[in-house]
């Protein structure tokens, strides 16, 4: 299963401090079926830690995920900037996955070297 990261969602993990490990552990965790809820549209809410802070008090990440094949991280958030995603954002995250889940591994590869998406490897 390839296992990604957005150009943006990037940035925002090195903000927040968050390690590859802990995103590691996010996706080995969806992997078993432990993730706070399904949003439909092969979209994933995952509670995620930030380095000293337990899970309840730090960040929310959005995955695209679709089992065996792909997970990416799209788009995360602290707890503390708002509780849930709005109807509009949840609208673009779903077409966004229509997207990223019928790109070809060619096309993935490209996105990796020309830095769009970065591979999640411990």
């Amino acid at each position: 299963m390839k296992r990604l990261m957005t150009r943006h969602f990037s940035k925002w993990a090195n903000k927040q401090d968050i390690s590859i490990k802990e995103l590691t552990k996010a996706l080995d965790e969806i992997k078993s079926g432990q993730f706070e809820v399904s949003l439909g549209g092969h979209i994933l809410k995952k509670r995620i830690r930030f380095q000293g802070k337990g899970k309840s008090k730090s960040g929310r990440t959005i995955i695209c995920y679709k089992k065996g094949d792909r997970a990416i991280f799209i788009h995360g958030f602290a707890k503390n900037e708002k509780s849930n995603l709005s109807p509009k954002e949840l609208k673009a995250f779903k077409e966004l996955s229509k997207v990223l889940l019928g790109m070809s591994i060619k096309q993935i590869n490209t996105a990796v070297r020309n830095g769009d998406f970065i591979e999640v490897i411990t």
